[in-house]
């Protein structure tokens, strides 16, 4: 019946007359009443990769092909910070993370921040919001806040439980994540009974926790969330064979970054091939059941003649490694963390397009505010994608200044022990760590070396030399980088005061470390020597 309604679907054409001058800003005093609704659903932890090949020929996606074939496709997606809190900061502001300094999941925007929905609600649109929001604070523990603190500290402590599996055995349960179901429902409840009637344009926003894996509670709220969970009903969505078992170099070979980030996430034991493609198997699964929620919103909009008045978009926050690069999880700038899903479709949006500019989340902001002919202010880091995906763009625009070439995206807290700075262009893709001089930087050419396997930036040190003066054009990292670790150290201090004298046994039972316990004079050592480290982060100006 799904499969039909779709077909159905796919015959009716959804393109009306184009807001304004072919998506451009019209500025206008209010955007009401000829402006378009405008939907964003926002899931957490969805692979960019899924929606275009080969990506979707592993898992059934219905309605996110059903937006490819009526709206724009952006191939080339990224989020501004491979973690909860600090992305979704940047969607809500459109400002980069050292800017916003949301630096971890527990330090978001301010709470009385101006969002683009702000701005929408003054300018005549109703607005509303279901699930998961996460721009002022996300999920975290104690365990999270220490070790996003402590990264730099001279030791190894292990986070996650070990990445596993968990099946619902019912063919029939559909509904596995029940939670984000009841904040669909109510987003759909809120369409028929209010959003139906009202005179001015409305803008809804619906946030999902899933394709997120779950919490394992038998390893408690310090070990996170390492459990991929669904039923049978999702798992037949899924092409078994078609999945691809990832390479990962040895471990002898990690560069020490990514070595952390896999010891910390539990990853660097023995993991059978089975294992690796049940996990991988379980999270395409959870993204067949995101897939679903975005469809009853799609349906619900069908169904009350509000589609063709609706711009739609849905997006991530960031990726999921699902056991690339020996890791689960984000908080890496490889392409499975850090590329996102960004699909739009509705009135004046060029149908059946794909665009490979590189675009990112902070490019929200500026693109709700153009939907609703609202004129855009100057202080921004994204930019509209409207232009690139308006049904009056010529192929001869793909290649004008629509949009930067480039994209940042950069992370500051737990599970990686280094500041992490990356810069996108079209062919590259260019990481720098900590103050640039430290840690080694890795520059992988995603035309030849997709899975990222291949660092050249020693190979090539022009092009490595040349993307790292781009990117401190763009930003001052090793300031920033001084600034976080200047935070952490003070957080640090505040919570180590608060816990008293006993704050070793404290950490030890938070932080799981084996050997703490052991030799607690040999870790409270490290931490004395860390703090001790000066730093001023006044030495160089922050752009």
């Amino acid at each position: 019946m799904l499969l039909l309604w779709v077909l159905v679907m796919a015959a009716s054409a959804l393109a009306v007359p184009a807001p304004g001058a072919g998506g451009q800003r019209r500025g206008a005093a209010h955007a009401w009443p000829d402006a378009p609704n405008v939907v964003l659903v926002v899931s957490d932890s969805f692979d960019g990769r899924l929606t275009f090949y080969p990506g979707s020929q592993v898992v059934k996606l219905p309605f996110i092909d059903f937006m490819k074939a009526h709206g724009t496709s952006f191939l080339n997606a990224y989020t501004n910070s491979p973690i909860c809190c600090p992305s979704r900061a940047a969607m809500w502001s459109g400002l980069f993370t050292h800017l916003t300094e949301s630096w971890n999941n527990f330090k978001g925007l301010d709470p009385n921040y101006t969002t683009w929905m702000d701005v929408m609600e003054k300018h005549g649109y109703r607005t509303q919001k279901f699930g998961k929001l996460d721009y002022t604070s996300g999920h975290h523990s104690v365990s999270n806040r220490v070790e996003a603190w402590t990264r730099d500290v001279a030791f190894l402590l292990r986070q996650e439980g070990r990445p596993m599996v968990n099946l619902f055995p019912k063919k029939t349960k559909v509904r596995v994540m029940e939670k984000d179901w009841r904040n669909t429902d109510r987003a759909v409840n809120w369409l028929r009974k209010e959003a139906i009637n009202y005179t001015q344009p409305f803008v809804l926003y619906l946030g999902l926790n899933l394709p997120h894996p779950y919490p394992s509670p038998s390893s408690g709220e310090n070990f996170g969330a390492s459990t991929f969970r669904t039923s049978l009903y999702w798992l037949k969505k899924v092409s078994y064979d078609a999945i691809k078992i990832p390479k990962w170099l040895p471990l002898s070979e990690m560069h020490p970054i990514d070595y952390y980030s896999s010891y910390t996430k539990n990853c660097t034991g023995k993991f059978t091939e089975k294992e690796i493609k049940n996990i991988r198997a379980f999270y395409y699964a959870m993204c067949a059941e995101t897939d679903a929620m975005l469809g009853e919103i799609i349906l619900a909009l069908r169904q009350l003649d509000l589609l063709q008045k609706t711009i739609v978009i849905y997006t991530s926050d960031h990726g999921e490694l699902a056991m690339e690069h020996r890791q689960f999880y984000k908080m890496s700038m490889y392409e499975a963390s850090a590329h996102v899903p960004l699909l739009i479709m509705g009135p004046g949006i060029q149908a059946n397009l794909q665009v490979s500019n590189v675009v990112s989340l902070v490019d929200i902001y500026p693109t709700m505010l153009d939907i609703a002919g609202i004129p855009l202010p100057q202080n921004l880091s994204g930019y509209s994608l409207l232009p690139l995906s308006s049904e009056t763009l010529k192929d001869e625009d793909k290649f004008k200044n629509l949009h930067p070439p480039w994209i940042l995206s950069e992370f500051h807290g737990c599970n990686v022990n280094a500041s992490t700075y990356m810069l996108r262009t079209n062919q590259w893709k260019y990481v720098a760590y900590s103050d640039g001089a430290s840690e080694l930087p890795q520059l992988f050419d995603l035309s030849s070396d997709p899975d990222e396997l291949t660092n050249i930036a020693t190979k090539f040190p022009e092009i490595t030399f040349s993307l790292d003066q781009k990117l401190r054009s763009i930003i001052n990292y090793p300031k920033v980088s001084a600034s976080v670790h200047q935070y952490n150290k003070e957080q640090f201090i505040k919570w180590k005061q608060s816990v008293g004298q006993n704050y070793s046994n404290v950490i030890a039972n938070l932080r799981w470390h084996q050997d703490w316990l052991k030799e607690p004079r040999k870790y409270e050592s490290a931490i004395d020597q860390w703090l001790k480290t000066h730093t001023n982060p006044k030495n160089s100006e922050q752009k």
